[in-house]
């Protein structure tokens, strides 16, 4: 039944490859691959998902890629790396960049009220007096007060735009007063999408494909799943009394920014690669159908923080995660991954899921055609696999001049054993924390405990004015934080060390 892709692709996304990315070898994944494979193939099965296909990217290079099972139950089509699925709420990071795209083009703001441009809203009765009014900014972050309507918000994906109008005029129910807790919304997302429309003068569709779509390449997704040739479409399905029934084919419609996009793999990699390409900063050409600045934007996680495990198998063994919602994102900060952006994607028929590492330039998504069968744990699982299989090779900040000069001479002034070679460079506060004498103790102590420190090991910078280092020594090692200060011309503000202990 199944039909099987090679194990590696190393087909260069050329639209969306970072300037700066080397061509990253595709054959050192070879060595956890076997692993990866049997993680989806034991989701696959568990599950009951008929077929699926997964990718991992990396610095522009769709790097791996796999299609298990088959796209429809009656041919028996294999899934292949154009296959098509509806990825669900994986839409709304396509939603949420094209608002910052109109912000940015001087059509909206995100403070402005969503009832500029949805007038049918105006009407609305508040839980409060006090209530504040929905803003934009309100609905990409699902603070609007809305209520979580999973799964109703995903059947209303061919509601025609006449009666959304009318639903929307008609009022809703609030679940509590906005801006004051996070609560996931798929009509909040639709009402993007009328804002997008209102806001550009052109349908939420057409928008989201010339603005997005066509720059990247991905000219075999879209929003209208029934113009897409039938031999290439996953058919969606559901699993019941031990047995697969087909889910109707919804329609584009009123919800579709909410989930109505539909993508291959191979599309769906160059839009991944096009995220990734924005971190880390830089000064080359900009040439993204939105800005780079523009799209890290959407990695603020803005409002009410939870704590949570990490996804997966290794979550009971995992650091506890702080995540936010961002604009189409779940936001966390992992102790092992770093910065990390995610979303699920659940619908009739299908279950997608996404994960970022952008500090890595990494990114890994899978598409399944069953309903509610989101891949989030292989994900993430596979995410770790690279991790302690050292294929995560964080993409190191430089380290700006002044920051490494003022280094030496913090060094130089541990070897003097008193503050001289910083002279006239340190803060104004630096010798008020800590005298002068008080420092040569400080010196003294440190040398009587490790002795000389000859070598360093590189700065490791936290920003271009902050970093940690390590210092080799005669008899141990030193680590310590180096500080600057924001005047011109840059001092020392802070200087810490600490013993490593043996």
């Amino acid at each position: 039944m199944a039909s099987r892709l090679g194990i590696l692709a190393a087909a260069l996304l050329s639209t969306a490859a970072p300037a700066f990315a080397q061509a990253a070898p595709a054959d050192d994944v070879a060595a956890v691959a076997p692993e990866v494979d049997a993680i989806f193939a034991k989701f696959q099965a568990d599950a009951h998902v008929p077929g699926m296909v997964y990718g991992i990217v990396r610095d522009g290079r769709l790097i791996h890629v796999k299609g298990i099972g088959v796209q429809e139950l009656t041919a028996k089509r294999g899934v292949t790396a154009d296959s098509l699925f509806r990825i669900a709420s994986m839409t709304k990071a396509f939603t949420a960049l094209s608002i910052l795209s109109l912000r940015d083009a001087g059509k909206l703001s995100l403070d402005d009220l969503a009832e500029k441009y949805v007038p049918e809203m105006r009407g609305w009765t508040y839980p409060t007096k006090d209530s504040p009014r929905i803003r934009v900014r309100d609905l990409l972050h699902h603070v609007g007060g809305l209520v979580t309507d999973d799964p109703w918000g995903d059947r209303q994906q061919v509601l025609p735009h006449d009666e959304f109008a009318a639903m929307i005029k008609a009022g809703v129910p609030f679940s509590r007063t906005p801006q004051m807790q996070h609560e996931y919304s798929n009509y909040g997302y639709a009402l993007l999408g009328r804002i997008i429309a209102s806001a550009s003068g052109m349908p939420y569709r057409a928008y989201v494909e010339r603005t997005i779509l066509k720059p990247l390449g991905m000219n075999s997704s879209g929003f209208e799943v029934t113009d897409a040739p039938v031999e290439r479409r996953a058919i969606g399905y559901r699993w019941e009394n031990e047995a697969w029934s087909e889910e109707p084919t919804m329609k584009d419609g009123a919800f579709n920014a909410m989930g109505g996009l539909q993508v291959s793999a191979n599309d769906y990699a160059k839009w991944v690669a096009f995220l990734l390409s924005a971190w880390p900063p830089r000064d080359d050409a900009d040439n993204g159908p939105v800005k780079r600045s523009t799209v890290r934007e959407i990695a603020q996680g803005l409002n009410f923080v939870s704590v949570q495990r990490r996804i997966g198998s290794s979550g009971a063994d995992a650091c506890m995660e702080a995540t936010g919602y961002g604009m189409g994102w779940r936001v966390a900060q992992d102790c092992d991954l770093g910065l990390t952006m995610a979303h699920g994607g659940g619908y009739p028929g299908y279950g997608s899921h996404v994960m970022l590492m952008p500090e890595y330039g990494v990114g890994i998504f899978a598409l399944s055609n069953r309903t509610y069968a989101g891949p989030s744990a292989p994900a993430w699982d596979s995410a770790v696999t690279m991790f302690k299989a050292g294929l995560l090779k964080r993409r190191e900040a430089p380290v700006a001049p002044a920051l490494a000069n003022l280094f030496e001479a913090s060094r130089a002034a541990y070897a003097a054993g008193d503050l001289a070679p910083l002279k006239g460079r340190l803060a104004m506060n630096f010798l008020l924390d800590r005298s002068a004498e008080n420092w040569k103790l400080v010196f003294a102590d440190l040398r009587k405990q490790v002795g000389a420190c000859p070598a360093a090991q590189p700065l490791t910078p936290t920003g271009a004015m902050s970093a940690t280092f390590r210092l080799d020594c005669e008899r141990g090692k030193l680590e310590g934080t180096l500080l600057l200060a924001p005047t011109t011309p840059l001092t020392v503000q802070a200087l810490r060390y600490r013993v490593v202990p043996q």
